[in-house]
């Protein structure tokens, strides 16, 4: 009995073994076919891979010679808070007294207060935009480039270093010239230097090793116009004439992207930024200007603006203006404007002189 109740188990074993031997005997399915078989295309002349398969070759799927020069995802960006130009650099200060005397007037002095004048006494009030350009002789001190203790002492690396300082305050300059939008440190940076550049770094196998992130490098000396926004006043308490200095822009240059003007023959300047002058003036006053005759007797900026010690042209004014228009909006000839400036300048000028009798 217990010989006839195995044999139904044995026979089930048995067939099982010989599925088993037949299924590992039977040949291979396409499906099951090895990977290098499978990815070999099929050439003309037999089923053997030929050299554009898969055999490393200069001009196949070498991964040593496809993958140069090709960014990684974990390859690392750095940000540079420095340019590498005398603007955004901070100089170092020197060690020992780099003069042959002590200058401690310098940190003392500070700007004399405006005389105030009565809404009531102002019977004549005239608004003038005038441009300087630093290119002329008066005005080479706004290109001196030697640095001092305090920093490079070009203008506008003067201004550029109190904004970024937040010692004062830059205007948004495309919106109007009233100073209604005050600009962050950032902004005035990327509206002088156009944003930031993502530069990569370079072993020597020729592999990207990280990002350098830092902003567009900007010669300073290409910051060559300044602009400025002053108003004339007359006061009858005192019978005299008063000019004001109410905001200063430095001017850049309007170009295509090759670098070529807008208008062939007619370089076009637009303001980055305004600088409240008032608020300036006792940052001014921290700066000497200089003096190519005697470096001694130099005086601050402050006291170049207020004495008028530059040079410049009248490019807008409020005197006979219903438009408000610049004088280039109608007037083409660069000629023409410079002598429609000299004469607006002296109509300011003869209303003083024509209150006295002789």
């Amino acid at each position: 009995m217990k010989m006839k109740n195995l044999g139904p188990a044995l026979l089930l074993l048995l067939l099982v073994a010989e599925l088993d031997v037949n299924a590992q005997q039977r040949p291979r399915t396409r499906t099951q076919r090895p990977a290098q078989q499978q990815q070999a295309p099929a050439s003309g002349y037999g089923t053997q891979p030929s050299g554009y398969g898969t055999q490393p070759s200069g001009y196949g799927n070498n991964n040593q010679q496809q993958q140069t020069n090709i960014p990684k995802s974990n390859i690392p960006i750095r940000v540079v808070p420095s340019t590498g130009n005398a603007i955004m650099d901070t100089v170092k200060p020197s060690l020992r007294n780099d003069a042959s005397i002590e200058r401690n007037l310098i940190k003392d002095r500070k700007p004399l207060a405006y005389e105030h004048i009565r809404e009531d006494d102002a019977v004549y009030r005239q608004r003038v935009w005038r441009e300087l350009d630093t290119r002329e002789k008066m005005n080479l001190p706004f290109r001196y480039a030697a640095d001092e203790d305090n920093g490079n002492q070009r203008f506008i690396a003067i201004l550029m270093k109190a904004i970024r300082n937040r010692e004062i305050t830059a205007f948004d300059a495309t919106a109007d010239d009233r100073f209604t939008t005050p600009m962050t440190p950032d902004a005035v940076m990327k509206a002088f230097s156009g944003g930031l550049d993502t530069v990569p770094v370079y072993d020597f196998n020729g592999d990207i090793t990280e990002y350098k992130v830092t902003n567009k490098e900007v010669d300073p000396d290409s910051i060559y116009r300044f602009r400025i926004k002053e108003e004339w006043v007359f006061d009858k308490e005192s019978s005299r004439m008063f000019v004001r200095i109410l905001g200063i822009a430095p001017l850049k240059r309007l170009t295509r992207s090759d670098g070529t003007d807008i208008i062939p023959g007619q370089p076009e300047y637009a303001p980055m930024f305004w600088v409240y002058y008032p608020d300036c003036r006792e940052l001014l006053s921290k700066y000497e200007a200089f003096n190519g005759k005697n470096f001694g007797a130099r005086m601050t900026w402050e006291e170049l603006f207020e004495n008028r010690m530059f040079s410049s042209y009248i490019v807008k004014s409020t005197l006979d203006n219903p438009y408000d228009r610049t004088l280039r909006a109608y007037i083409k000839d660069p000629i023409l404007r410079l002598l429609e400036g000299e004469n607006i300048k002296e109509k300011i000028f003869n209303y003083e002189q024509d209150l006295w009798s002789y």
